[in-house]
Formats: structure tokens, C-alpha cells, sequence
């Protein structure tokens, strides 16, 4: 069965780093009244190129609901087809796309969650964020806690920081954590891997005796935290693997691979 396809207008589009060609683009959906999807969903855009090939690549959408509107966080890739038509676009220009797909979300009932993400992987976090601290003032978060690890390479990658620190000083059930793998002397930061800071999370959690099981019932999780990792396989495995080996049960880790 054919997917119903809708057009997607760029209506905004500003760098997240011009030195690794990163995007924040803001498209409006004009045939639809509003664009309903989940936080940590994915749409699908899809054309043709030069050869009359039909073309798909799949984007987390880096956004709450937010009426017909939703953002992506797109970066160019050298040969990639879709990486420069999306990021060559101009504001007015459309782009076709079905959607949302996808079942990265988050697992209800809400629990303490670990964000880790790298590169463009923090596309879905931010809209994990976004649901459970509105910019209204509404709160969804349920008193949970809620860790967002962020791992690159050099400080121009680090994409919404602001964003998060902002939202790290006006919630304190929400803490941020931006390490990078190869930064200049002048960072004053993290540095490492992400690993490493998820696993000092967790051993501090469990020191503060916030991490024994609760009771198992048909509406609650035999756990009281999960883990949703996004970005590369290497990464995803590597603290997929670190969690697992520290006890975790395979269904506490969702995760999300791009590559």
C-alpha cells in the first residue's frame, strides 16, 4: 500500500555550526491543520534524483508537536543525495515526505531516563525535552529525573547548548552533559566519551539508593530508569553494552542507530 505523501514548506533555517554544515530547518506542513506525531518519531522525505530514481532518507524530527510545524536537525554529508538537497534548500521551498514513523519514544509509565546522544542524534532528545518542559510553563517531567549526555568531537558540534543549559538552570530535575573527544585547550568542559559520563550517572544513582527494582505489577516496570540512546553504532553499542554489563535489563536501553 502506497504511503499518503504531504509537502513540507521550509519556513526557517539557521546553522547549528557552519563548519561541519549542520542545520536547524523549521518546515510547516500547509495542507494540514496540525501535524500530529510523538516526540522521537520520524518522517521520510522523499524526490527524485538526476537519474529519475525515487529517493528516501529518514530524519528525527528535532521537535515537540507544535501545531502543522516540526524542525529537523539536518548535516551535510559529500555524497549524500538528501544531506545537500535538504540543506541547500531556501525558505519557501518544499520537500515531500510521509510520516511519522518510528518507536523511539518515550516508555510509559515515565521513569528517570538517561538522554546520551551524539552528532545529529540529538535531534529526538530535543524533542523529548521540549514535551516534558514546555516553553508554556507546563511541566510533564512527573518529578523524574532526567540526564542529557552529549558527546562530540570539537566544541563547533557541541548543537543546543544553550538550549539545554537554559533548560538545566531553571529545572533541577534536569542536568546536562557535554563532553568532547577531541577538544582544544581552551575548553573548559568535559572531556571523553559519553560512556564514561552515563556510567558515573548510574553508579552515583545507585549510590544515592535511587535504583532498587520496584515492584512489578501490569502497570509498572519491574525498573525505575531507562536509557535512549541516538547517533552512531559504535556509540550505541558501546553504552548499550556498559549498561547491560551494570545489570540493566535489555528493555531498560531503547536505543536509535543512523548509520
Amino acid at each position: 500500500m502506497a504511503r499518503q505523501l504531504f509537502t513540507a514548506r521550509l519556513a526557517n533555517k539557521y546553522y547549528l555550526s557552519e563548519r561541519t554544515q549542520c542545520f536547524h530547518l523549521t518546515f510547516v506542513v500547509d495542507e494540514l491543520g496540525s501535524f500530529d506525531f510523538i516526540p522521537g518519531q520520524f518522517v521520510s522525505t522523499t524526490a527524485e534524483d538526476k537519474s529519475g530514481k525515487m529517493q528516501t532518507r529518514a530524519y528525527s524530527i528535532a521537535s515537540a508537536p507544535r501545531g502543522n510545524q516540526f524542525d529537523l536537525c539536518v548535516n551535510r554529508v559529500e555524497s549524500g543525495f538528501f544531506s545537500n538537497l535538504v540543506c541547500d534548500m531556501e525558505v519557501g521551498d518544499t520537500v515531500s515526505f510521509h510520516g511519522p514513523h518510528g518507536l523511539f519514544l518515550l516508555r510509559q509509565p515515565l521513569t528517570d531516563s538517561i538522554f546520551i546522544a551524539t552528532g545529529t542524534g540529538v535531534a529526538p532528545m530535543l524533542g523529548f525535552a521540549q514535551h516534558l518542559f514546555p516553553e508554556d510553563g507546563r511541566n510533564f517531567s512527573e518529578g523524574r529525573e532526567f540526564w542529557m549526555v552529549y558527546g562530540t568531537r570539537w566544541e563547533t558540534e557541541v548543537y543546543y547548548q544553550d538550549y539545554f543549559q537554559s533548560l538545566a538552570a531553571k529545572h533541577t530535575n534536569f542536568h546536562y552533559v557535554a563532553t568532547l573527544s577531541r577538544a582544544s585547550e581552551d575548553w573548559k568542559g568535559n572531556r571523553g566519551y559519553v560512556q564514561e559520563y552515563v556510567r558515573r550517572i548510574v553508579e552515583e544513582r545507585v549510590g544515592r539508593n535511587h535504583a532498587a527494582p520496584t515492584p512489578t505489577t501490569s502497570e509498572t516496570p519491574g525498573f525505575d530508569i531507562h536509557a535512549y540512546i541516538c547517533g552512531l553504532n559504535e556509540m550505541v553499542s558501546g553504552n548499550r553494552d556498559q549498561l547491560l554489563a551494570l545489570g540493566w535489563e535489555k528493555k531498560q536501553v531503547v536505543f536509535e542507530r543512523y548509520d
